[in-house]
């Protein structure tokens, strides 16, 4: 998760060192939403007068083997205040591929069609709720794999009883609120323009990674 007291300090070294461009790994609708702090970064890197570009990416696919993987694995259950709301996972290892792409891009023609739009959605090419998550999973690891959906109160006392700590479970829950409320399901066509292929699908992901649950 994005740490602002951390973030801060680094993108004012980076000006003093005289970094010339920032490219920013942020979350879809973080230009709105003030709870995550994604926000504040965001308007901290415009008052550096750095030229930009915002990554907006939806739920990262590989907070399911990390975060959440003890979980899957020991408990089979998606655990997450959701509800049933939608949302476009997005795969990292596309994240990665825009970001190289933006960083490495050599001339001056490419490199300013890449900038000229200072903000990019990168999404999965549909929304799913995790009812629908846990449904692939199923299917991939050939296991039953629930979707629990638990209150709010109940998902931060179980993550604070896990071990994370409280700053944290509260980025969390903002996240998955913006889930719940159906604010997670945009999809949008950037990671397709930008690398000329589709997105990495969530079925893909889960096979590819299905040892971290096994």
């Amino acid at each position: 998760m994005a740490d602002i007291h951390k973030i801060i300090p680094a993108l004012n070294a980076a000006k003093r060192a005289g970094v010339e461009e920032i490219v920013f790994l942020s979350i879809i609708g973080a230009d709105k939403n003030r709870i995550v702090p994604h926000y504040a970064i965001e308007r901290a890197i415009e008052q550096l007068n750095i030229p930009a570009v915002f990554l907006r990416c939806s739920f990262f696919m590989q907070n399911l083997n990390t975060t959440h993987r003890e979980d899957i694995r020991l408990r089979d259950r998606l655990f997450m205040p959701a509800g049933n709301g939608k949302t476009s996972f997005i795969d990292v290892r596309d994240i990665a591929a825009v970001a190289v792409k933006i960083l490495t891009e050599v001339t001056d023609r490419a490199k300013a069609e890449l900038r000229s739009n200072r903000a990019y959605d990168l999404t999965g090419t549909v929304a799913l709720t995790y009812a629908e998550v846990a449904t692939i999973f199923t299917t991939v690891l050939s296991r039953p794999i629930h979707y629990t959906n638990p209150s709010i109160p109940t998902f931060i006392w179980q993550m604070l009883q896990q071990g994370f700590p409280l700053p944290f479970v509260f980025v969390m829950v903002g996240i998955y609120t913006t889930a719940r409320f159906g604010l997670a399901d945009l999809v949008a066509s950037d990671i397709q323009q930008l690398l000329n292929r589709s997105p990495i699908s969530i079925d893909r992901y889960v096979e590819d990674y299905q040892e971290c649950w096994l």
